[in-house]
């Protein structure tokens, strides 16, 4: 078994100091996996992955309970700058490229927390463009002027310049099309297998993030409600149903359903 590279221990996340948004929340990243965050809008998964990357208190949040551990080391105190240098990058949701440089200089950015040295840099960039063909082919156009596709390819390429172990994906398949997404997504399981790059990735998109993640947590209001290996995430008859579109019925809640009921732990 590969070692635990990120261990979430029962975490309460507060905004403004009065907004509880996470109730608890618990999940193990294993060092070379691809870990998907999933659950519908306000489910928690970009707050969770805020609280790893410690970029909450920028949006008025905190971690109040709990604790988050890198490679055994408590991290709620560090800086995002610390994390990127312990190889822990996010990816924000929507983005966000410089949308006056260019798509080069946008990746070149993502080098900056790097001390060794400019050939060491170009190698990186050499490689970004070897996973992302068509940013090399745009690498001197404006970002502001390039596709949403392009533009997320720019934003994880830029993620890499980093040399990260470890990058957080937020919904990045959001306002993409489905081929394009698909690309993405083959590019993330890519940089896994031959990089050994960890994922972890919040999607609300679950059939897409099932068919590529090792392992997935479904998030509700706040909580986990449902965990396991993908495979079987995907073959669960009430994922199927309220996730994956493929039973009938209107359901206003995961809650509904009766094998939630029976879990007594998904309540507790």
């Amino acid at each position: 078994m590969s070692n635990i590279l990120l261990n979430v221990n029962g975490i309460e996340v507060i905004y403004n100091h009065v907004i509880l948004v996470l109730k608890g929340v618990s999940l193990q990243v294993r060092e070379g996996s691809v870990v998907a965050l999933l659950g519908g809008n306000g489910a928690g998964k970009t707050t969770t992955l805020r609280a790893v990357s410690n970029l909450l208190a920028g949006e008025r949040g905190e971690v109040t309970k709990g604790s988050i551990e890198l490679r055994g080391e408590r991290i709620e105190q560090l800086s995002t700058s610390a994390m990127v240098e312990r190889g822990v990058v996010q990816v924000m949701e929507g983005r966000h490229c410089f949308a006056h440089l260019s798509i080069e200089e946008n990746l070149l950015t993502g080098a900056y927390t790097r001390k060794d040295g400019k050939a060491a840099v170009a190698q990186t960039l050499e490689k970004v463009y070897n996973y992302f063909p068509r940013l090399k082919t745009r690498r001197g156009s404006q970002a502001a002027y390039t596709s949403g596709g392009e533009q997320q390819m720019c934003a994880i390429g830029r993620a890499l310049m980093a040399n990260p172990k470890m990058v957080l994906l937020d919904e990045p398949s959001m306002g993409l099309a489905p081929q394009i997404v698909e690309e993405v997504f083959e590019i993330v399981k890519d940089l896994n297998s031959k990089e050994g790059t960890t994922f972890l990735l919040a999607e609300q998109n679950t059939n897409m993030a099932l068919r590529y993640a090792d392992y997935g947590y479904i998030l509700e209001s706040g909580r986990v409600v449902m965990d396991g290996e993908a495979q079987a995430l995907r073959e669960n008859e009430d994922v199927r149903e309220f996730y994956l579109g493929m039973g009938g019925g209107d359901r206003k809640s995961f809650k509904d359903v009766k094998s939630y009921k029976r879990r007594k732990r998904w309540l507790a």
